[in-house]
């Protein structure tokens, strides 16, 4: 199929196909005038990507894990993605309490802001004089 077939079938863009290929996440074939041709197992494979960098790894990460799918018997393969799979969360992990961290204190900040709220609330009108 080409790239606008694909792209139709997984909803996602042609910039973006053209980009996990050249990130070596996608391949196709070419035809004699240049154009490109997916296999149908390209359809998994763009939605299994789509699923990765949905769960937040980049393209580097998806590089490092994909060879695990394609290549399911391989050892080595499986140790690296495996260390790959750790460190990215490890990062999640991290990132995820700096989120906890910034939503603390903006806990904080929200409960002064409500007390500073309900004393301005309860304040008397300022009174104006007139000349």
């Amino acid at each position: 199929m080409r790239i606008g077939e694909l792209s139709k079938r997984t909803g996602v863009s042609q910039r973006s196909l053209r980009y996990y290929e050249e990130q070596g996440l996608l391949t196709s074939s070419r035809s004699d005038a240049g154009q490109r041709h997916y296999s149908e197992a390209a359809v998994q494979r763009v939605a299994l990507i789509r699923q990765l960098f949905d769960a937040g790894l980049s393209s580097r990460v998806i590089a490092t894990v994909l060879p695990c799918v394609d290549i399911p018997g391989d050892l080595d393969v499986a140790e690296e993605t495996f260390t790959a799979m750790t460190r990215e969360r490890d990062r999640i992990d991290t990132e995820i309490a700096h989120l906890i961290e910034t939503r603390d204190a903006l806990d904080v900040l929200l409960r002064a802001n409500s007390r500073h709220r309900a004393e301005l609330s309860r304040a008397p009108e300022p009174v104006t004089r007139s000349a």
